[in-house]
């Protein structure tokens, strides 16, 4: 027996004796701190803590420097925990020696095994408090690695997943709770716990290591579907941390393998799935999450309807918006600002205004009060929809709200009133925001500038003009544009030259807008201004287009300022421009219908300016044989051959219309028939002569002018004659088709010489004997040789009279006047 002395213990001094079971082996030595903490529960309330952590730690007023010799020396005491027992009585005596309490001492148990320990005959279990603080010891002495592992399998007691999960709790680090986590697996008594994997998410999440969260994830899988365990909770926290912290993929990736196990997804991880679909600018895969939701008989939430129905309404897809808003309602949620302004805009900007007014006037139903980006929306919405009066009437109400009007919605609002015509209330608004202290953009000026310029406002648009210029604003092409239309429709010459070079110093190119005001004034017909302000044009170095001058050069003929069109056919042919066969046709025509001396010189001038072709056959044709070296019937010919029928067909026929009026005019009848022959080779006039066998011979005379009509009529009726008397073919009928225009003429030149066509609307005709009859008389003879008889001067009669136009598709239906009997050419 060990007597132990003078040990104070608490406010009482006690002594213990220990008594050795002489049956028990003793030859290991045990260690001091081993035999102190298998001390437990004293029966009079000392406490001896029946944990295996350190002496001091566990006994801390039990001091082994001051114990005994012998009690140190005996190796029976010092002993290391196993798998034997130590039944040694201890008895506990006071400072008088007397033996307060006998009883055996704490024996060990198998390490890992047992959930207990010994007292006395008595089985006490592991307090959780002590077993949590011992892992929580081991763990965060050794974090990990194999030796931490080595300290866990030496624990003096068996574990549980409740120790486990309290001990995680504790140790807060990721790594450790890890070590620890994946030891617990591999021992028998490990069950899959939900509490367990969240801790350890969190844990992850916290150090932001997602890749380790992607890794235990598939861990967790494999779990579940082995075990069959229901994870719920460490599931959706993975796919909210994830989502949240952006994954995108992995989280998408981890909420599909959740699906495929038949894990229920919460609310809030559908919520945290969509919100970050959203926020990558991928809807429609939000709304894929939605419908899944809805497949799995998920009910939305408040939160959910806040979350997805703006998202419906900014994708577009408003009637699906709408129904859950109704459904919402329906389900006694009250829907939130955010959900109405949304609604309201994605609404407006369909144009389904009368939806967004309703939902609009919801709101204010409900208590909320809009917005200024609410206010901005609706006005914008009704402005474009051209619903000028909703947006004011809006407009008013949001002053009165008291917002300001920005700087967009005036300009917007200015803008529209504007360019729907409402120049009065654009104007109001206008002046209303320079008052604000906005500077409006060259935009609104331009916009307001350029409508009053199209309503003819001459001193409101150049008021404008000067207000931006003096703001230091640079006004665009398209406003200069408008405002030089303006001034040159008024005819406002040096307003508008003065304007144009203001253009030129802001560095605009002026050529353009110059050609533009003078095409106004050509088109208006005002041809002086016209050529003032060409005459401004060239002194300011402005150059303009061969069109241009072509338009107005006609302009000139066409008033017979034939002094000042010269200069102009000279200024467009030396500009490289060619004349055309159709503009020096349009000359001769004016030299036909002439009838003063003094143009007609101006007007040769202007033919000879020409430089085309035309004019050296007109001038060939009318000199005598020595000089042209060659027939006129093979003068005619050689020009007609260079002329290219497949582009100027069109204008070789108008060109033998007028050049026939003029030949006849100048008395040049056999020059006539040669050009009317000539063309009809040509076949410029295919369908003029038709013959019908025995039955009926026709000429069409319709298309033609006044003097080709009558050249026709001459030479095919000398065709006639030859084909009635030599060949001796006499058909049933000649008809000679003239329209009302050339009726009267075609019959007055034909009754000179007693003729048997009869007329009647559209046509003269005759019989085919009447006509031989008639072709045997010698006057007919004649006047088919060209031998007109001096009592008949019809063909040198002023015809120019019968010559309404030069061009016979334009040619004036009105009757043409009686001819009068005049001397001859």
């Amino acid at each position: 027996m060990i007597h132990l002395l003078n040990r104070k213990f608490f406010h009482r001094n006690l002594y213990f004796i220990l008594k050795l079971n002489p049956h028990s082996s003793t030859s290991s030595a045990t260690s001091l701190s081993s035999s102190r903490n298998a001390l437990n529960k004293c029966s009079d309330g000392f406490s001896f803590f029946n944990s295996s952590m350190g002496v001091h730690q566990i006994f801390p007023f039990f001091d082994v420097s001051k114990t005994p010799n012998n009690f140190i020396r005996n190796s029976s005491f010092i002993r290391s925990y196993c798998s034997r027992e130590w039944t040694g009585d201890i008895d506990y005596l006071d400072e008088s020696g007397s033996v307060i309490y006998s009883g055996k001492g704490v024996r060990s148990v198998e390490p890992g095994l047992d959930d207990h320990v010994m007292v006395g005959g008595l089985r006490k279990p592991i307090m959780n408090a002590s077993a949590v603080a011992k892992i929580v010891e081991v763990v965060k002495r050794w974090k990990w690695g194999p030796e931490l592992e080595t300290q866990l399998d030496k624990i003096q007691f068996m574990p549980n997943m409740t120790h486990i999960t309290q001990a995680m709790k504790v140790v807060k680090e990721s790594d450790a709770s890890l070590s620890l986590f994946r030891w617990a697996k591999r021992q028998s008594w490990y069950v899959p716990s939900d509490e367990c994997y969240e801790i350890l998410f969190d844990g992850l999440n916290q150090s932001r290591d997602f890749d380790a969260i992607q890794s235990l994830f598939d861990e967790l899988v494999q779990e579940s579907s082995g075990n069959g365990a229901s994870l719920f909770s460490a599931y959706n926290r993975v796919i909210q941390y994830l989502a949240k912290a952006e994954k995108l993929e992995v989280a998408f990736c981890c909420f599909k393998k959740a699906q495929d196990y038949s894990c229920k997804i919460d609310t809030q991880s559908y919520n945290d799935l969509m919100m970050l679909f959203l926020n990558k600018s991928l809807p429609y895969k939000a709304f894929e999450i939605y419908e899944s939701m809805q497949a799995a008989g998920c009910l939305l939430d408040g939160s959910t309807y806040e979350l997805i129905i703006p998202s419906l309404a900014k994708s577009g897809r408003l009637d699906a918006a709408f129904k859950l808003f109704q459904e919402m309602k329906e389900r006694k949620f009250k829907p939130g600002f955010s959900i109405f302004a949304s609604l309201v805009d994605s609404m407006g900007k369909a144009g389904r205004l009368d939806t967004s007014m309703k939902i609009y006037m919801e709101m204010l139903g409900s208590g909320h009060r809009p917005s200024a980006t609410m206010f901005v929306s609706l006005i914008d919405s009704y402005a474009k929809a051209g619903k000028l009066d909703t947006a004011l009437q809006l407009w008013e109400e949001m002053k009165k709200a008291g917002f300001r009007p920005n700087f967009g919605l005036y300009t917007m609002i200015i803008e529209s009133h504007a360019k729907s015509g409402k120049l009065e209330t654009a104007t109001s608004i206008f002046k209303e925001m320079e008052k604000a202290g906005f500077l409006p953009t060259p935009s609104t000026y331009s916009c307001l500038l350029e409508m009053h310029a199209a309503s003819g406002q001459v001193d409101s648009a150049m008021k404008l003009y000067n207000s931006m210029i003096n703001a230091g604003l640079r006004p665009g092409l398209s406003t200069y544009t408008a405002l030089l239309t303006l001034l040159a429709n008024k005819k406002l010459v040096d307003v508008a030259a003065k304007i144009l070079l203001e253009m030129k110093s802001m560095g605009y190119s002026i050529d353009v807008s110059a050609s533009d005001v003078l095409m106004v004034y050509v088109k208006d017909g005002s041809v002086d201004l016209a050529l003032r302000w060409l005459s401004f044009m060239g002194s300011s170095g402005i150059r303009t287009n061969n069109f241009i001058v072509r338009q107005l050069f006609e302009s000139c003929m066409k008033n017979g300022l034939y002094e000042s069109a010269k200069p102009l056919l000279e200024n467009y042919v030396n500009a490289a421009a060619k004349v055309d066969l159709v503009l020096y046709t349009s000359i001769l025509a004016y030299l036909v219908r002439c009838q003063e001396e003094q143009d007609e010189r101006h007007l040769m001038a202007i033919l000879g300016a020409t430089k085309h072709k035309a004019h050296a056959f007109l001038c060939g044709l009318f000199t005598g044989p020595e000089q042209r070296k060659q027939p006129v019937l093979s003068f005619v010919r050689e020009f007609f051959q260079g002329i290219d029928y497949e582009l100027e067909e069109g204008a070789a026929r108008y060109f033998v219309n007028v050049l026939l009026n003029y030949l006849v005019l100048m008395g040049q009848i056999n020059r006539a028939r040669c050009v009317w022959k000539v063309a009809y080779e040509n076949k410029l006039f295919p369908k003029a002569i038709v013959f019908d066998q025995h039955i009926a011979w026709s000429l069409d005379v319709r298309n033609l002018s006044v003097g080709a009509a009558l050249i026709a009529v001459v030479h095919t009726l000398h065709r006639f004659r030859k084909r009635m008397l030599y060949y001796g073919v006499i058909p049933r009928r000649i008809k000679l088709v003239t329209g009302p225009t050339l009726k009267i003429v075609v019959a007055q030149m034909l009754s000179s010489v007693e003729s048997p066509f009869e007329v009647s609307k559209v046509v003269l005709r005759a019989t085919g004997d009447s006509v031989m009859e008639w072709f045997k008389k010698p006057i007919v003879q004649q006047f088919l040789l060209n031998e007109i008889p001096s009592r008949a001067d019809i063909l040198m009669h002023k015809l120019n009279i019968l010559f309404p136009s030069s061009a016979p598709e334009i040619r004036s239906m009105a009757p043409p006047k009686p001819l009068i009997a005049g001397k001859g050419i």
